[in-house]
Order: C-alpha cells, then sequence, then structure tokens
C-alpha cells in the first residue's frame, strides 16, 4: 500500500512538472507574438500602457454611469471632535479621540453633527 501511494504521488509531481513546462513554453509562444505584432504595427510599449491606463478609466466612468459606487467616494462625517475639528462617519472602527471620550463617560450623541 505504501510503495503504491508513493509511486501515485511521483506520478502527480511528474505530472505537474510537466504541466508547468507547458505552462510556460505557451507563454513564451504568446509573448513571442505580441512582439512580433508591435513590431509589425510599430507600437511601443508606451502605447500599450496609455490604451490600459485609458480603458481602465473609460471602465471606471462607465460602471459610475450605471449607478454603481465607486469604493472611493468619501462618506458624509456624522460626529465631530469639538475641539480638534476631526470627523468620522461613523464607519468602521471609531476613532481614538471618541473611544477615549466614551471611556471617559461621555456620550456619542454628544459629537453629533
Amino acid at each position: 500500500m505504501e510503495s503504491a501511494l508513493s509511486k501515485i504521488n511521483a506520478q502527480i509531481q511528474a505530472l505537474q512538472r510537466r504541466a508547468e513546462t507547458l505552462r510556460t513554453n505557451r507563454r513564451a509562444t504568446a509573448l513571442q507574438k505580441i512582439i512580433r505584432q508591435m513590431r509589425d504595427f510599430q507600437i511601443s510599449p508606451e502605447d500599450i500602457q496609455g490604451a490600459y491606463a485609458e480603458k481602465k478609466a473609460v471602465r471606471r466612468q462607465r460602471q459610475t454611469a450605471q449607478g454603481k459606487r465607486d469604493s472611493r467616494s468619501v462618506v458624509t462625517p456624522k460626529y465631530r471632535h469639538p475641539e480638534s475639528g476631526d470627523t468620522w462617519s461613523g464607519r468602521g472602527r471609531a476613532p481614538r479621540w471618541l473611544a477615549a471620550a466614551e471611556r471617559a463617560g461621555a456620550s456619542r450623541e454628544q459629537f453629533r453633527i
């Protein structure tokens, strides 16, 4: 039983090495094809970078236009520290100034905007 299992494990490892070699070869072939086409059409790496950045910007505009919120959108603050003016939206972990005030006996509602 032990030798059969070790034999199977050896076969698995051999197949994994073979699969990795095939992936590497396919990737190299694809890269050569891309470089050949870039030369044929006189496309520089900077052109690719610019087109890639432009496509990302268009995708982001499309998502915003479709009503999807940008994950980096600003949330209106709900709480303000009276002395420093620091604010907190009420999302996530409470800031240190608010946590300290609550430990001292203050109510969160005292800081509500």
